[in-house]
Formats: C-alpha cells, structure tokens, sequence
C-alpha cells in the first residue's frame, strides 16, 4: 500500500455503512475509513485507544457520560476501555487509526461488525 491516496474519496467511494477498510499502515497500526450512517454498537477496545476523524458530515460518539460531537476537519481518541457508540445522523465520511490488533466492535458483535479480513478487502 505505497500509492498516493485520498481517504476522503476512498471513503465516499465505499458502498456500505459501518464497514471500514484499511488504506494503509503505520507502524503497529491501521489506517482506515469508513462511511456511516446512524449508530454503530456499544462497545470498547480495552487494550487499544481509537482516534475518529471527520473527513466530511458530523459524527457524535456517545460515551458513559459524556459525548462529544466532531464537526468536519475536528478529530478526537476514546481512551481504550470507555465505552462508546458512535452516531451520525446524516451520512459522514471517516478517518481511522487503530491498532493491528483492534477488534471492530471490541467483544460486541453485531450485524455491523466487520472482521479484519473483511476490513483489508481491496476498495
């Protein structure tokens, strides 16, 4: 995976919701996007942060607690362990890096959960 690549057009070119794909890697860990739509799954990653960016929409990541809304252009990293559930209300366009070993939907399986090899599909 050593072409030029743009996550944004990567990820408005998927056809499914909730369904990430890596585009690259750094180090230990995978860079993916994804396309969403409504709400994921409550779930956590115990032993691994996960950072969301917002390459188009508006995402809300709904934790015990608290929530935090991104806007376009804004990023922010669950702590591993929080559980969290993302939402977008409207479809939104996302950036990904988590480690190797991160679990889609951490030990939550659902309908959306997607497996790493169904994440390193080609685009």
């Amino acid at each position: 995976m050593s072409d030029v690549i743009s996550p944004r057009k990567a990820a408005a070119a998927l056809t499914e919701y909730w369904s990430p794909r890596v585009i690259g890697e750094l180090d230990d860990n995978y860079i993916k996007v994804a396309k969403v739509l409504g709400t994921l799954a409550w779930h956590s990653h115990q032993d691994e942060d996960e950072m969301f960016l917002v390459l188009q929409g508006r995402l809300r990541i709904e934790m015990e607690g608290s929530v935090i809304e991104l806007a376009e252009g804004e990023m922010f990293v669950v702590p591993k362990g929080v559980r969290h559930n993302p939402v977008a209300q409207q479809e939104c366009l996302l950036l990904l890096i988590e480690r190797k070993s991160t679990l889609h939907t951490g030990t939550t399986v659902s309908e959306k959960t997607r497996s790493l090899g169904e994440q390193l599909r080609p685009l």
